[in-house]
């Protein structure tokens, strides 16, 4: 599988304008089979039950079976199951849709036939759901080149509903630049047009592509390329008068100006651009920030991917750049951690407790930045105490005294946090 991807890459480097007629072909049995270990096991399964298991149990003709149903044009996309996850600060959900275990595979052979022929499109500001690149690397970008123009306006980019506004019509343009190919077109237009099951009412998939489907990331940044990446880049940075750039994550994105001007001037022309396209940039969480200090005025701040973006001082008493875990994400943590405790509380204690270590730890993987020290020791300092709450709950008594508390904190503490990215 890697050698076929080696040479798409190579051929989609050495034609940069064609668009490739004849990739189904590379798709037989046992990129198939690849496709199947690299796809999820314990996912969510979709509305016909089917798990892993289920597709193992016949694996050799349930995976003959689908490669010859989406050759031959007769792979039915079933629609995905719509599930709700809570969102920012718990009161709002997310929706996200929950393919088919074959759906999924099928989908994975898709994206690992198109990504080495988009990688060599793809702008090196796109970060998003692309191989070796993370969200660390965003965050670390934003901070270098913030840090080198000394701060600047930057354009807090935030897009309406964006996976479920993607214009079908304006992304099989896209895709066309650079696939003709029937099959994979095919199977991309009925994915699209699939639509979501939801409290048993089927509604048809006329605009976007559900968050939670293998190929929708891949999808999101095809059409963000053309709409945003490549448009700022050729079109917008030649016409500024001073340094700009743009690093953006799959549909969050911030661009940074060094001229107060030239950042006025895109913002007034973004909303123009995305209704081109039939996209919405939020009313009022896309906004443009003065992100540098003045002698006497704090500079505003903004969020990036979890992270806020503020001017502090280092321990020499310089001006830098500094990130801090935004607060909905902090909030929203600390909820879900309650919310744990709140329906395990009954377990043994040494169960929870090393339950709960995990979740620190997995807290500090993504969050342990330099200079989000105090944070992540919040983090940790308040997960021991709603730890300590709940546990208070397990009898009538409702209260565990702070001597008692201390002595259990001392026996079982969480794991100490540290900083995991040096980015």
């Amino acid at each position: 599988m890697s050698t076929k991807q080696v040479r798409i890459a190579a051929l989609a480097e050495r034609f940069p304008q064609r668009a490739f007629t004849s990739l189904a072909h590379h798709i037989d049995a046992q990129w198939l089979k690849t496709a199947y270990l690299m796809t999820r096991r314990d996912g969510a399964v979709g509305i016909d039950g089917q798990t892993a298991d289920d597709f193992a149990s016949d694996f050799e003709a349930n995976i003959q079976r689908l490669l010859e149903a989406a050759k031959s044009g007769r792979y039915r996309a079933p629609p995905v199951r719509r599930v709700h996850i809570p969102k920012g600060d718990g009161r709002a959900t997310r929706p996200i849709g929950v393919p088919t275990f074959e759906d999924k595979v099928l989908q994975r052979a898709v994206v690992a036939l198109l990504e080495p022929l988009y990688e060599h499109d793809f702008l090196e500001c796109s970060y998003g759901f692309r191989p070796r690149r993370s969200a660390h690397q965003a965050i670390k970008t934003v901070w270098d080149e913030l840090s080198r123009m000394g701060g600047g306006w930057v354009i807090d980019l935030d897009i309406k509903a964006f996976f479920d506004t993607i214009d079908h019509r304006h992304l099989r343009a896209f895709l066309q630049q650079r696939v003709k190919d029937g099959v994979i077109l095919r199977l991309i237009g009925k994915w699209l047009k699939a639509g979501v099951l939801e409290a048993g009412q089927w509604q048809k998939g006329e605009l976007g592509s559900p968050q939670g489907g293998v190929i929708s990331p891949l999808l999101a940044n095809v059409y963000l390329h053309y709409v945003l990446d490549e448009w700022f880049e050729q079109d917008v940075k030649p016409r500024l008068k001073s340094q700009a750039f743009e690093v953006r994550f799959a549909d969050d994105a911030v661009l940074a100006f060094s001229n107060e001007a030239d950042a006025r001037k895109v913002l007034e022309v973004l909303p123009k651009r995305f209704a081109r396209y039939g996209l919405t940039l939020h009313p009022t969480k896309t906004r443009l920030v003065r992100f540098r200090p003045r002698p006497g005025q704090r500079a505003e701040t903004f969020d990036f991917l979890g992270f806020t973006h503020y001017w502090g001082k280092s321990r020499r008493g310089s001006l830098i750049i500094q990130r801090k875990t935004a607060k909905d994400r902090f909030s929203r943590g600390l909820i879900r951690i309650a919310h744990w405790c709140r329906h395990n509380r009954h377990r043994p204690l040494r169960d929870q407790h090393r339950e709960l270590c995990r979740k620190v730890q997995g807290h500090a993987a993504y969050y342990g930045i330099r200079g989000n020290m105090r944070a992540l020791q919040t983090f940790r300092f308040r997960v021991s105490w709603i730890w300590v709450k709940w546990l208070s709950r397990r009898s009538q008594k409702g209260h565990i005294p702070w001597d008692k508390a201390c002595k259990l904190l001392d026996a079982l503490p969480l794991t100490p946090v540290r900083i995991v990215q040096q980015c």
